[in-house]
């Protein structure tokens, strides 16, 4: 039996209006804590996305 672990990667807007993506890869609980950081200090349409091993997410809009 094999298990699929599920990585994570946020997408978001900072202040100024530039779209950022992470390179780095969360577990689910991880993603949720950095959300609300990025919230937190002002960043808009945060979203968490499910990425593939060697995946990037894509910027958001």
């Amino acid at each position: 039996m094999t298990s699929t672990k599920r990585r994570y990667s946020l997408t978001w807007t900072d202040p100024d209006g530039a779209a950022q993506a992470s390179a780095g890869r969360y577990d689910r609980r991880s993603a949720t804590r950095r959300r609300r950081a990025l919230e937190a200090v002002g960043c808009t349409r945060v979203e968490i996305v499910v990425v593939k091993p060697g995946e990037l997410p894509e910027l958001a809009l």
